[in-house]
């Protein structure tokens, strides 16, 4: 969930940026147990490191059980392989465990979401024709807000980019980046329009803490990561670490990146800047778990199951998409009905899937912010095939662009 521009060219479109790293399969027991199967991922992960990523690793979970893959490496300077266990940063993946927070509190009665923003959040969205009196829980959820993207402000590009290095340790508070915010007239009207906005699940986090009492990391731990025993899964707040184990995080800290730009190792930073809408932590086997129960309904009832999977058309960003409560559809080429969200931050691309009935769920991470094709796993699993350069491919790229 990096800026706005950077986003595409993190995932969704294969670059030409080529490294000096081999690309080789990692096979885990449950690989070798099933050679015929999940060639084309496997395939689809070699392909990833083959457009300039240090390494990309994966997991699957359907009726056959669990497979895992990787190539590439976690570590440039010594080699290691990926590993299932390993932890890494999730970016906008977060946004989806805000949603059941916020949605498990409707049911309890605590909110609606269609309570207006300024009743749980006085005067914060007001200003350059900001007003929160017209803005909606929803609309904040499914990105129909209008409400400024402070990740597209100028100033705040370049310190994720060119000034990364400096303000990488750098600590925000969500209120100082709503202010950034508000600096900037919206992109539109509530309701009138759909811009992919980080403010929005920066808003929707401390509306959680207003309708708790309690920091919406807690409430995400004591709601979906107790319960769940997603034992890999974390927010780190201002805590610069990843837990072990762990790789490293590569980036190239620019917005236009080349083949020959340096490469900086970019694992270590203070995620406060991206907060409720992309600081959390993870491990495919928990994505995959989180996935598992999002689609199967077990985290809502069935009210709040409805309204998580309404969607909204995301317009010209994305012909042809929709987008639900931080996770949209998408029709895969060979007509598979697939449920996901992708997730950048510096150095880590991520995706997590499930189909429909949540009985086949993938998730993936890229250790690099520059190349890859995220879309194209999505193909390998699902479809067994490479993706075919169609307009629905191309939707789904635009879809998966969106950070």
């Amino acid at each position: 969930m990096t800026v706005r521009r950077t986003r595409r060219a993190l995932v969704g479109v294969v670059t030409a940026a080529a490294m000096a790293v081999a690309a080789f399969a990692t096979p885990t027991a449950a690989d070798d147990g099933r050679r015929g199967s999940h060639a084309a991922t496997r395939e689809a992960l070699r392909a990833q490191v083959r457009a300039g990523v240090p390494g990309a690793m994966g997991q699957a979970r359907d009726a056959g059980g669990a497979w895992n893959g990787s190539a590439g490496v976690a570590d440039l300077r010594t080699q290691r392989p990926r590993l299932p266990q390993d932890r890494f940063r999730i970016g906008s993946l977060t946004k989806a465990f805000v949603s059941v927070v916020l949605l498990q509190q409707e049911a309890e009665g605590k909110l609606d979401l269609d309570d207006t923003v300024e009743r749980w959040l006085p005067g914060v969205v007001r200003g350059h024709g900001h007003d929160g009196r017209r803005v909606t829980v929803r609309q904040l959820l499914n990105h129909s807000s209008g409400i400024f993207n402070y990740t597209e402000d100028p100033r705040f590009e370049d310190r994720l980019t060119k000034g990364f290095l400096k303000h990488r340790f750098d600590t925000f508070t969500p209120r100082q980046l709503t202010d950034i915010a508000m600096s900037h007239r919206p992109h539109f009207k509530p309701g009138k329009g759909w811009h992919y906005s980080n403010t929005n699940y920066v808003l929707a986090g401390m509306i959680v803490e207003k309708a708790a009492g309690h920091r919406y990391g807690h409430e995400i731990r004591q709601r979906v990561i107790q319960p769940l025993g997603l034992r890999g899964t974390s927010l780190p707040g201002t805590s610069s670490g990843l837990p072990d184990p762990h790789g490293r995080a590569y980036g190239k800290l620019t917005l236009t990146p080349k083949p020959t730009d340096k490469i900086h190792d970019v694992t270590a930073l203070n995620p406060s800047w991206a907060w409720a809408a992309g600081e959390m932590i993870s491990t495919s086997g928990d994505l995959n778990r989180f996935y598992h129960a999002l689609l199967r309904g077990e985290l809502l009832p069935k009210a709040q199951q409805r309204e998580l999977l309404t969607t909204v058309p995301m317009g010209a960003e994305a012909p042809g998409g929709r987008y639900g409560l931080g996770i949209m559809p998408t029709t895969l080429s060979c007509g598979a009905n697939v449920w996901f969200h992708t997730g950048g931050i510096h150095g880590s691309s991520s995706l997590a899937s499930a189909t429909r009935d949540g009985r086949h769920t993938a998730a993936f991470n890229l250790n690099g912010d520059w190349a890859g094709d995220v879309a194209g796993l999505l193909e390998a699993e699902y479809c067994g095939t490479k993706p075919p350069a169609t307009a629905k491919s191309r939707t789904l790229r635009a879809m998966t662009g969106l950070r």
